[in-house]
């Protein structure tokens, strides 16, 4: 089970509302940071502020990451790890210790009045996000879809730091 992440500060508050495009909801820390220094995944609350549940822990929160998750949803990479699913028992065995290390997480947050799942699983591959999200944040070996999903975005830090500070937050005024 994953620590919980340290506490936010306001400058990675304002990098993250800069990459989604708007403020953070149920935000609870960083889970895990680009090797460009700005937060890439975050951890999210089981609960949105008003109590409505919110079964995603971890969210992608660079454009470039989400975007490269996008692409490989589109290529059919979902369908054919699914179908991989189905004939491997050895990844399916180990998709289900990914599925069950990713509630005790979260249930050790909160616990939801559903046992509802990030990415699909344990029986399907659905958001290569979310899955990619779980991979960044547990460390390599906890699921090996998200594994995959992470190992096949590329280097989407490549580029340098997708959010650049904005003169008109206070944040990032110096």
């Amino acid at each position: 089970m994953a620590p919980p992440s340290p506490p936010v500060t306001a400058e990675e508050r304002a990098v993250i509302a800069r990459q989604l495009g708007r403020p953070p909801r149920a935000l609870v820390g960083v889970a895990h940071r680009c090797p460009c220094g700005q937060p890439d995944v975050v951890e999210t609350s089981p609960r949105l502020e008003d109590g409505t549940p919110f079964p995603t822990l971890y969210y992608l929160t660079c454009p470039r990451a989400t975007a490269a998750a996008s692409r490989l949803e589109s290529a059919g990479r979902m369908r054919e790890w699914q179908e991989e699913l189905g004939r491997d028992p050895e990844l399916a065995a180990a998709y289900l210790a990914a599925h069950e290390s990713f509630l005790a997480t979260r249930d050790a947050r909160d616990v939801l009045p559903t046992r509802a799942t990030a990415g699909g699983m344990p029986d399907r591959v659905k958001c290569l996000h979310a899955l990619a999200g779980h991979a960044l944040a547990a460390g390599p070996g906890v699921n090996p879809i998200g594994d995959r999903a992470v190992a096949e975005m590329g280097e989407w830090w490549a580029a340098g730091p997708c959010a650049q500070p904005s003169p008109t937050d206070p944040e990032d005024v110096r």
